[in-house]
Parts: structure tokens; sequence; C-alpha cells
């Protein structure tokens, strides 16, 4: 075979790879739109609830935490408040208040965009309970944007705890975010949390999917 035909054929078989990987989806997540939810120190249930309190189950959730039948309101600045925010268990080390950007307009508070648990000089908040109240000096934050991900999905999705990757939704806005944080545990069901202003303005829902892009 000729020289110029080899360099022809390879040429050909190079474009056909790349135009079948041009194609090739990017690994499908499922999405869970996060409402705006507290989680407490056992302290601090008690100072809501009443001494000697646990909260409740009402539904498990990943990773086993679960939705707890309490409900707390939370007061801002200028005695602006929202009512019914649910708390999730089990309690924690921290307490944690986690709010959208619309939540914090509302409440008339300046919060964060922060990796759950990193609270160190957030926003402070004022929760009410049934039983008292309490006031943090920090910890109230717009979560980042996170997909959950057990090491089976990470491995697969060719991606490592910690990475930060875009994730594109095909629909009606066509909408990628950037910035979306992986996070690997044993524990994790494969889902990407987003906050209820992101699927708001993206048009999603709890149980579409969407799609991290491949690079």
């Amino acid at each position: 075979m000729e020289t110029r035909e080899i360099e022809f054929i390879t040429k050909a078989v190079i474009a056909a790879l790349e135009k079948q990987n041009s194609n090739e989806k990017g690994y499908v997540v499922p999405v869970g739109v996060s409402a705006r939810h507290v989680h407490l120190t056992q302290e601090h249930v008690e100072a809501l609830f009443g001494e000697g309190y646990h909260l409740t189950k009402k539904k498990d959730l990943m990773g086993g935490q679960f939705a707890s039948n309490e409900m707390v309101t939370l007061v801002g600045l200028k005695l602006r408040a929202i009512e019914n925010v649910r708390v999730l268990g089990p309690v924690r080390k921290a307490s944690q208040v986690e709010i959208s950007a619309t939540d914090a307009i509302k409440l008339g508070i300046k919060v964060p965009v922060r990796e759950s648990g990193n609270i160190a000089g957030s926003a402070p908040i004022a929760i009410v309970g049934p039983k008292g109240a309490l006031y943090l000096k920090e910890g109230c934050i717009v979560a980042m944007r996170h997909i959950h991900m057990s090491p089976a999905d990470a491995l697969a999705a060719g991606v490592h705890d910690g990475d930060i990757v875009s994730v594109k939704a095909d629909n009606e806005r066509g909408t990628i975010f950037n910035q979306v944080k992986i996070r690997v545990d044993e524990a994790f069901t494969l889902e990407m949390h987003i906050d209820t202003d992101e699927a708001n303005a993206s048009q999603i829902a709890t149980g579409d999917t969407v799609t991290i892009i491949r690079k």
C-alpha cells in the first residue's frame, strides 16, 4: 500500500473516532433539588425542643441522614422570618443552616456559597423552635452544588472525590452548571444536589437527569 493511501486511511479513521467521541454522552446523573433545611447539635435540639428531646425520623435520606418531623423558624435581620424549615438528622458536631440566595434576600442577610461543613466565618442567623430560640454567630450558607457518588460511580465516571466538574442539563433552558464538586463515599447514592433557585432557573425537578461534560 502506498504511503499516500496509508495517510488517507489513517486520517479517515482518526476523523471517525473524533466524531464518535464527540457524540458520546457524558456520565448521566439524577438530580435531587435540596430545599432549605437545618442541621443541629444535640445541645441545640434541646434548646429548641426541650430538655432531653431527640429528633424523630420522617424519611430516610442517603448517607445515614434522615428528614425529621421537627421544623423551625429562621429569623434574619429586621425580624424577617421563614417558617416551617425542616431539621435533618442525625445530630451533628456543629449546627448549620442551608438556604437559597432568594431566602437570604428575604431574611436580609448576606450568605456565602460554601461546601457543607465549611461554616467558619459564614452568616449569622437566629433559629426559633417550639420551646426556645438560639442565635448562631456563624453557620448559615448557600450550599455549593455537588454530586454524591459511590466509589463505583466515580470510577465509571472517571472522577475522584473533590474534583470540580461541569454539568449540562439538556432541556429547554440548556443550562450548564460549572463549579460542581464531586463527593465520593460508600454510603452515597448517585445524585446531584442543587438548591431551589438553581432548579427553578434551569427548569429542573427532582428525578430529572443531567450529564457530566466530558473534557
